[in-house]
């Protein structure tokens, strides 16, 4: 791996070794590798922290140089693009449902359900997890095990500034439908975004249960219960209302995450 690093590296630096064959395959074998989840453009610590792999998203990025526009025929559609399809679902164990598309490079673990929905280059999608209808997930995003992506959310894709963090949704986290998260937001484990959240780097994320409002920028705590909301702000023209996130509840603690969702759900009147 030290070796595929130094090749991308000195192509990063280099542009014209991107006519030589070898740094060619070498890029070829960095994305063969996301797509069959051995390389992940960031990954978990033991300390659970995470890493970000600069050196594989510029693999990503120099791979749209050295592919060529084709026509890609899926009868009846067609379409005229440099990155392939992603393939062999039934061979990963993964239900895709019309007009569903993944992008050749990004990792679908065993168990993904895809209704009509895309993931692209460099995504990477635990087993268990449900990207549902008009669902997208951008390049390099990082999504846990057992998360559902509920109609229409947006999860940003991240290649340039390449030590930029990629959007992180931990395991068994509840995104409702047409939420927003994007800029390296990092959603915690079990965490529950009510529906119409807009998550961005500079996002107020305000705890709101406690004697005192306590804010959060780019990171949802671990199980937080999150609706939509808005503070003042006062600008030269007056005071206006300037939307945020509202941190209203905990997700119980359960060992059945399905009965502790519900509960969440119910309890908090939360929008879905």
């Amino acid at each position: 791996m030290s070796t595929l690093q130094l090749q991308i590296e000195q192509a990063w630096e280099d542009r014209s070794l991107l006519e030589l064959e070898s740094t060619r395959n070498t890029i070829e074998s960095v994305i063969d590798r996301l797509d069959r989840g051995e390389l992940r453009c960031a990954e978990p610590l033991d300390d659970g922290s995470w890493k970000v792999n600069e050196w594989v998203k510029k693999a990503v990025i120099l791979y749209f140089p050295i592919r060529k526009m084709e026509v890609i025929e899926c009868h009846p559609f067609v379409f005229h693009d440099k990155i392939p399809l992603k393939t062999n679902y039934e061979e990963l164990g993964v239900r895709v449902v019309p007009h569903a598309i993944a992008r050749y490079g990004a990792f679908l673990e065993r168990g993904v359900i895809m209704m009509p929905s895309y993931v692209n280059i460099g995504a990477w999608v635990g087993a268990g997890s449900m990207v549902d209808t008009w669902a997208t997930v951008g390049s390099c995003a990082q999504i846990g095990r057992g998360v559902h992506l509920s109609g229409g959310v947006g999860i940003g894709g991240v290649l340039e500034p390449v030590q930029a963090s990629p959007v992180i949704i931990e395991d068994g986290c509840f995104i409702g439908s047409r939420c927003i998260v994007v800029e390296g937001v990092h959603v915690e484990k079990e965490a529950v975004l009510g529906a119409n959240v807009v998550l961005t780097k500079s996002t107020h994320i305000i705890d709101v249960t406690g004697p005192k409002p306590v804010t959060h920028r780019g990171r949802v705590p671990a199980r937080s219960v999150v609706i939509p909301g808005a503070y003042t702000k006062s600008f030269p023209a007056g005071d206006y209302q300037v939307s945020c996130a509202l941190i209203i509840g905990q997700r119980k603690a359960s060992t059945d995450l399905k009965t502790s969702l519900n509960d969440a759900l119910r309890e908090y009147d939360v929008a879905v």
